[in-house]
């Protein structure tokens, strides 16, 4: 989208004025730098925010600008789009996963509010959830929390599960973060755990190629390198023969096996709901970390079929979603 002028943060007095009115004062829209993974992977997210956002009078364009970069899945992107948005001086910075941590170095100054993260407060995000104590706050995913509900439910589908694969990106940090406590909790309910980690597309089919015949089912851990390679990722998986669990319903439309977790569509929305008091004079720090309270079930019957799957009925009863 066309670029705008902005804001210049005022001192003295100024300084205490809401970050709309100061900008409304000069004539000037108050900007939203939103970083992304891509726009597919975040095509129901961004509806979602800006619908929320018009909802609490924040118009794109009219009384509000948002400048949108993806980062494809690139970690030194997520970098060289914090540093852009500093260079900018946005009003706030809206992101997610490793776009956090990126703002986060990029500025200890503009507010940062993301719309999901793993772990914030071990992945050095926050303080605390209640007093973040900085620049940043947002919406914890929770992934590790229901970790044991993902397995006793992909172990309804996949009856004789005893070993589990499970797939994260060893280049970040709550991902790695996650996954020793997958590994924890799988070994409680007597499973035995492959772990396989990559850093790039490129490390996707060897890592594959590494599971052939040692495991009966893969937990997927999301992130943004994850996001976008969903697509390739759940092909393999198929040619595997591995049954997938996944976080989020996107990675089931594109061909995973079900998934269970926060809607991110809901988060999305309540992001809007900081940013919104962000934008109104609140500081970050002083708005606690808020957990999701919406969680979605989603199965793709064509993937079990494909792969020689019965899903019980009662299952697919208490499913949110199933995609035939």
């Amino acid at each position: 989208m066309r670029r705008r002028e902005f804001i210049t943060l005022l001192g003295g007095a100024a300084a205490t004025w809401p970050l709309s009115a100061r900008a409304q004062r000069q004539g000037k829209l108050p900007t939203i730098g939103f970083l992304g993974t891509t726009p597919s992977a975040w095509r129901h997210n961004v509806p979602a925010f800006t619908q929320r956002l018009g909802e609490l009078g924040w118009t794109e364009g009219r009384t509000v600008a948002i400048e949108y970069r993806w980062a494809e899945g690139r970690n030194e992107r997520n970098a060289e789009i914090a540093a852009e948005f500093v260079r900018l001086k946005v009003d706030v910075i809206v992101t997610a996963g490793g776009g956090v941590l990126a703002a986060k170095q990029a500025t200890s100054v503009i507010p940062i509010v993301f719309a999901v993260a793993n772990d914030p407060v071990g992945s050095g995000f926050v303080s605390s959830l209640a007093r973040p104590g900085v620049n940043v706050t947002g919406l914890s995913l929770q992934a590790p929390d229901v970790a044991g509900k993902r397995f006793e439910l992909l172990h309804e589908v996949v009856p004789n599960l005893r070993r589990l694969a499970i797939m994260a990106n060893a280049g970040y940090s709550a991902s790695m973060l996650e996954m020793g406590e997958l590994v924890t909790t799988a070994k409680t309910l007597g499973l035995e755990v492959i772990t396989s980690e990559i850093r790039r597309s490129e490390d996707v089919a060897p890592a594959f190629d590494a599971l052939k015949n040692r495991a009966d089912a893969l937990y997927i851990v999301a992130d943004p390198l994850i996001s976008s390679n969903q697509t390739r990722i759940n092909t393999l998986a198929l040619a595997a023969r591995l049954p997938t669990m996944h976080l989020v319903r996107d990675y089931v439309e594109a061909g995973g096996l079900m998934s269970y977790g926060p809607n991110l569509s809901d988060t999305f929305r309540r992001a809007a709901d900081l940013t919104d008091k962000i934008l109104r004079g609140t500081k970050p720090a002083d708005i606690p970390v808020e957990q999701p309270t919406k969680f979605d079930l989603s199965i793709n019957l064509t993937t079990a079929k494909a792969l020689g799957l019965e899903v019980p009925p009662t299952l697919l009863a208490r499913a949110d979603e199933v995609i035939e």
